[in-house]
């Protein structure tokens, strides 16, 4: 985009927040906080940390959430029971808290293939388990679907499993990433008839690489709509014009998202600061070069 869409009045109170997967190398941490760096000019609430499937990204993703901790900014590891009886969960938890980390993004998780897992535990019962614990000392946020969780049987069914997370103890809700703004308007709209009054932070998924995000976008349910999807197959090897659409399409997409009152984003930047800044930018939310570390919220 070649100029930007949104004042910054309409993101004015809105927050920010940048996801991170777990690097398995020293180089990879050390790159991830020069990702860091760069977006923590954007003044997010928090970055957060992914969890691998069945826990097994456990040590690197708890080394990345304590490099970012040092670095002092606020980070929300994210957490499910996986193969993890509750002792070891309960163990990781206590580390975290006093480790001065207040925010947990807690998940049902997916089975790891090849690993033998069977068991699953409902994210309702870890934001539970978390509130048992721990009372109130954990902002938790859970997942939600716009486009319906790939395995729910029904919208309405799905709705209430995240009812369960929140009537459970969760505090507010990231969506998994989508490029239809109708389909993230009527989730929140059946939501709040429900009864479900927590805010609702839509995902956010940048477009770098078109192969990669299709195939990961049939696995995870999101869908890509058919006219952005014969747009970026038309570029073929063009990254520049893929990255140049992508960055148009989700700027528009979060202005629209604003528009109509979404209470700010959360964006999955893949461990790079670019393109995310560039949308961030353009839909207003200003750099702010930070004269010392920010402080642990």
């Amino acid at each position: 985009m070649s100029k930007q869409v949104a004042g910054t009045a309409m993101t004015e109170n809105k927050r920010l927040s940048f996801e991170f997967f777990p690097p398995k190398t020293e180089a990879g941490l050390n790159k991830l906080a020069v990702t860091r760096t760069e977006l923590a000019q954007l003044q997010p609430a928090f970055f957060s940390v992914t969890y691998g499937a069945g826990g097994s990204t456990r040590e690197p993703t708890r080394n990345a959430v304590m490099a970012i901790r040092d670095a002092g900014c606020a980070v929300a590891p994210h957490l499910s029971f996986g193969d993890d009886g509750e002792e070891s969960v309960l163990q990781l938890l206590q580390e975290y808290r006093d480790a001065g980390i207040n925010r947990i993004v807690a998940l049902r998780g997916d089975l790891p293939s090849g690993m033998g897992i069977t068991r699953m535990v409902y994210a309702s019962e870890l934001v539970a388990f978390i509130r048992r614990h721990f009372g109130q000392h954990f902002h938790i946020e859970v997942a939600a679907y716009p486009e319906i969780h790939p395995e729910a049987t029904t919208y309405d069914s799905d709705l209430q499993f995240l009812k369960k997370k929140l009537e459970a103890g969760a505090n507010t809700v990231i969506t998994q990433y989508f490029y239809n703004a109708d389909a993230y308007c009527w989730f929140v709209e059946r939501c709040r008839a429900i009864g479900i009054d927590a805010p609702i932070y839509p995902g956010i998924m940048p477009i770098t690489n078109y192969p990669n995000l299709a195939r990961f976008s049939a696995k995870c349910g999101a869908e890509i709509p058919r006219w952005m999807a014969q747009q970026l197959e038309s570029y073929g090897d063009d990254q520049q014009s893929v990255a140049a659409f992508g960055i148009d399409v989700v700027s528009r997409l979060c202005e629209r998202l604003l528009d109509e009152g979404a209470p700010g984003m959360h964006f999955y930047t893949m461990n790079q600061a670019e393109p995310t800044t560039t949308i961030c930018h353009n839909i207003g939310f200003e750099l702010v070069t930070p004269t010392s570390a920010p402080a642990i919220a």
